[in-house]
């Protein structure tokens, strides 16, 4: 399921960086710290998410969702060709889903989701080759920075406190 991942990209670290930072800006809501950055192609951030379901209470508000908005809004095009999506956590079907909707031909994921991963783990919604496009995935980037946002989190709600 984890495979050892090949040596992490150095761009791919430093848009995770910022895929963290998007995460951190949950810390006011109840949401879970996803954090998400589309980037171009020519290594610009085009569009940044996070977590907002509780805050907005729309189901679909997810980090990758977020920001693939953003990014399509940025550009004025759905088609996100020759972007990067960057997640803190392994996308969940819907996010898979839209990626390969927008176009985006390849995602790069920091923690594995083995309950609801669409990237690997329990479904593998983007290299699946009945559909009409196809992505290239990259995982573990950061993995253990991503995966300690999310256990403290969690750790914190089961406390019953809301914020560490």
């Amino acid at each position: 399921m984890n495979p050892s991942p090949p040596p992490v990209d150095p761009e791919h670290r430093a848009w995770m960086g910022l895929a963290l930072l998007a995460a951190a800006r949950t810390r006011a809501s109840a949401d879970v710290p996803i954090g998400a950055v589309v980037v171009g192609p020519d290594g610009s951030v085009l569009g940044t998410g996070w977590n907002q379901r509780e805050e907005f209470g729309d189901p679909t508000a997810h980090a990758e969702v977020q920001a693939i908005r953003a990014a399509a809004d940025r550009l004025g095009k759905w088609r996100l060709e020759g972007c990067t999506l960057v997640v803190t956590l392994e996308p969940c079907a819907m996010c898979a889903g839209a990626s390969v909707l927008a176009r985006i031909p390849r995602v790069v994921f920091g923690a594995w989701d083995e309950k609801a991963g669409a990237a690997g783990s329990v479904f593998d919604v983007l290299r699946e080759r009945r559909l009409n496009h196809w992505t290239e995935v990259v995982s573990g980037v950061r993995e253990e920075e991503c995966a300690l946002l999310l256990k403290d989190f969690f750790a914190v709600q089961r406390s019953g406190s809301r914020h560490p």
